[in-house]
């Protein structure tokens, strides 16, 4: 039987991946979202088969107010009864100084970081309303709560996700539905080759000479969220691995 029904952005790596397999081993039905329609297709059939769960893959892209309107507006009455909502989509672009880094790069981060977070949140969030039930959990980052050299408007896509999730939990108070944020540190994931831009090397001296946070690290700390008594909305779990002491202070080991 059926613990609840998930709706996860991104969950074609990483974070989101990780995210919707412990909810599949928990029982919840899961409508998994991304960009990439062959690996939401094979995260479907591996989620079936080892986990004889519900999955409903929608391949859209948040930044797409159209797509996501459409995809989300369109579910079926069985589907609509969303109980968790996972803003996962993300991503960061390029290290450069602020006067030196490409705009293009900027409009990515923000149209994905942000108003993809509004698009997805403006679409599910009336479905929660109308039951007076539902959480939200915000992936945000140590990004958004400490600036660091290179990050200017990755950090600045990230300050905003706490702010709106402090926003919306304002906003939502009226309706029972709670609102939280995840804050990652470093994390292993494919974020540094996505900002690196396919670039594998730098990618992986990121993640050099320290134990890094794992995707599992994050999901299994969303489950927690998720599965406290209604009563209990967990605002704000700011993640780092134990090597890292803010955004900017790492210890490496020479070995």
């Amino acid at each position: 039987m059926s613990s609840g029904t998930i709706l996860v952005t991104g969950a074609t790596s990483g974070f989101g991946e990780a995210i919707a397999w412990i909810f599949a081993e928990k029982g919840y039905r899961l409508i998994i979202t991304g960009r990439r329609r062959e690996r939401l297709e094979a995260l479907q059939q591996a989620l079936v088969e080892r986990c004889s769960a519900e999955v409903l893959p929608l391949c859209f892209d948040v930044r797409s107010r159209d797509q996501v309107e459409k995809a989300i507006g369109g579910l079926e009455a069985t589907w609509r009864t969303i109980d968790v909502l996972v803003n996962n989509a993300g991503l960061a672009l390029g290290r450069d100084a602020v006067h030196e880094a490409d705009p293009d790069d900027w409009s990515t981060m923000l149209e994905t970081n942000v108003m993809g977070l509004l698009y997805v949140s403006r679409a599910v969030i009336p479905l929660m309303i109308a039951r007076q039930s539902g959480t939200v959990i915000n992936i945000g980052s140590i990004a958004g709560k400490e600036a660091y050299p290179g990050g200017n408007v990755y950090s600045a896509s990230k300050f905003a996700v706490d702010a709106l999730t402090k926003s919306m939990r304002i906003d939502l108070l009226p309706h029972r539905i709670r609102v939280c944020q995840v804050a990652p540190g470093a994390a292993e994931t494919e974020f540094s080759h996505v900002r690196f831009k396919g670039d594998s090397e730098k990618a992986r001296q990121v993640y050099r000479g320290f134990a890094p946070l794992r995707a599992s690290d994050i999901a299994e700390a969303v489950w927690f969220i998720a599965s406290r008594p209604a009563h209990v909305c967990i605002n704000d779990m700011v993640i780092m691995p134990t090597a890292q002491a803010s955004a900017a202070h790492l210890h490496k080991s020479e070995h």
